[in-house]
């Protein structure tokens, strides 16, 4: 891989690292100022809290990236940054440019994320049905 795309690709990871760990600290500012439960009927702090799990829910798929955009430093480091870690039999082996423009952090080439997320659909189509059946075995025993 080009030394100028690597250089590019660091600049640019370093920059959403930066940004996204100034977005978490702006959500914890605010929400150690707006703690105070002084003056608030139960309406308020209902949505105070469902507000507090949302932002919770949110630090966690922030915490999520910005771990992969670590570990996609470290891949630029290790000189690893733009291989696939997929290894599947549709593996291109390599990620492509233009992939890694969008997703500078990504670990999987297009065939390997493909296959992935297929995967992913049947295990939960297939607990889904299993929970589904197990309902129904419930169901119908409880009749007896």
């Amino acid at each position: 891989m080009r030394k100028e795309f690597l250089k590019k690709a660091e600049e640019t990871l370093l920059e959403m690292k930066n940004q996204l760990l100034r977005e978490i600290q702006e959500r914890v500012r605010e929400e150690t100022e707006g703690s105070k439960d002084e003056g608030r009927d139960t309406y308020d702090l209902a949505s105070h809290e469902r507000d507090r799990e949302i932002n919770f829910l949110l630090n966690a798929r922030e915490r999520d990236k910005l771990t992969a955009i670590e570990e996609a430093l470290q891949r630029i480091k290790d000189k690893t940054y733009g291989m696939c870690e997929g290894g599947g039999e549709n593996c291109e082996g390599e990620i492509r440019l233009g992939r890694l423009k969008v997703l500078p952090f990504t670990r999987l080439c297009v065939k390997c994320q493909e296959d992935m997320e297929r995967e992913s659909k049947i295990q939960k189509k297939f607990e889904e049905e299993r929970g589904y059946r197990k309902l129904a075995i419930t169901d119908i025993e409880e009749e007896f």
